[in-house]
């Protein structure tokens, strides 16, 4: 099956490199980052672009770029995890709407596409008879999408709740174990790598309230929008307020909820007994599934990460080929 990547952060590096690693049968036929583009048929040494990039700052020819990777290039998947924009959903959002209706399969990490127009990309990649797969929007490399339309097919959804920003389970961690105020402990998250120099997405719980939207729209029978969402951040969160809830055993957390019977999607920060299961420390995301049948499932792992999104990114792309091994027809 042959890959083309638009997107050299992070997340495509760590991509790249998990392939270079593994013989998975997969071709990476282009590559693309914010100002260059490589276009092989034959195939890409995953190993020589990133060398290029890291020597040169881009990955190929100048004169090429995404949109020619996406309208041009031979591929049956699109792997788009350019960096997300979550007020238009652009540039991904066109990048997946033509790749979709050239046919071709699309895997991303972008929360911004998925989050506006899920209802949109979803409808399109029916038309065309392809897949749109995001495990790696919403918690790194833990797999809630495949457990929500797989693992649990069958079951009822009664509700989900997650820890879903790992930067802000960081900050509330380390307020609530050395005592620091809310400026110390985001001081500490810059210095560790985890928070960005602009921490707002994170801190005001718009990160976590996309990865909820996305959530909510692969489970809720109607579409969700971040407008419906009641977002409260952490970064209001004083000391006294974590030590308070140290004295009656318990702890805070930025708890993401959607309850479809009640009509609830919120985000906002919540006293939990520290035997909680969603009391996480450090970086690490935890979601919990309320089913009818199966009763609870809480998953835990790392919310983020090049090579624990590249774990996601490589499930999908595993997922498409198993549905349409036999069935692809190798497009020109």
């Amino acid at each position: 099956m042959r890959l083309a990547i638009l997107g050299m952060g992070s997340v495509g590096k760590g991509l790249l490199s998990a392939l270079g690693e593994r013989d998975l049968g997969f071709v990476v036929t282009a590559v693309a980052d914010s100002r260059s583009a490589l276009i092989d048929r034959d195939g890409i040494d995953p190993a020589e672009v990133l060398e290029a990039k890291r020597l040169h700052g881009v990955c190929g020819d100048t004169s090429l770029s995404a949109m020619d990777v996406v309208s041009k290039a031979p591929y049956d998947v699109l792997v788009e995890v350019t960096p997300t924009n979550a007020a238009t959903g652009e540039p991904g959002l066109t990048h997946i709407l033509a790749a979709l209706s050239r046919g071709r399969h699309v895997v991303t990490s972008n929360k911004g596409p998925i989050a506006r127009e899920y209802a949109r990309l979803k409808r399109c990649a029916a038309e065309h008879g392809v897949m749109l797969r995001y495990e790696a929007t919403v918690g790194g490399a833990i797999p809630v999408i495949h457990t929500l339309e797989h693992g649990l097919a069958g079951n009822r959804i009664l509700a989900v709740f997650g820890v879903l920003n790992g930067t802000c389970n960081y900050i509330l961690t380390r307020m609530a174990a050395e005592g620091l105020s809310y400026e110390q402990a985001l001081l500490q998250a810059r210095e560790a790598g985890y928070a960005e120099a602009d921490p707002t997405y994170d801190v005001k719980g718009i990160d976590s309230a996309i990865k909820l939207v996305i959530l909510a729209n692969t489970f809720w029978k109607r579409p969700v929008a971040l407008e419906d969402v009641s977002v409260t951040g952490i970064d209001m969160l004083t000391v006294d307020a974590l030590r308070l809830a140290g004295e009656q055993d318990c702890t805070i957390r930025l708890i993401a909820e959607a309850i479809p019977e009640r009509g609830i999607l919120r985000v906002a920060p919540r006293l939990l007994p520290l035997s909680h299961p969603l009391v996480v420390e450090g970086t690490l995301n935890a979601i919990t599934i309320e089913t009818d049948l199966a009763g609870e499932i809480t998953l835990i792992g790392k919310g983020a990460g090049s090579r624990e999104t590249a774990s996601a990114i490589i499930g999908d792309l595993l997922a498409i080929r198993g549905a349409h091994e036999g069935r692809h027809q190798k497009a020109p």
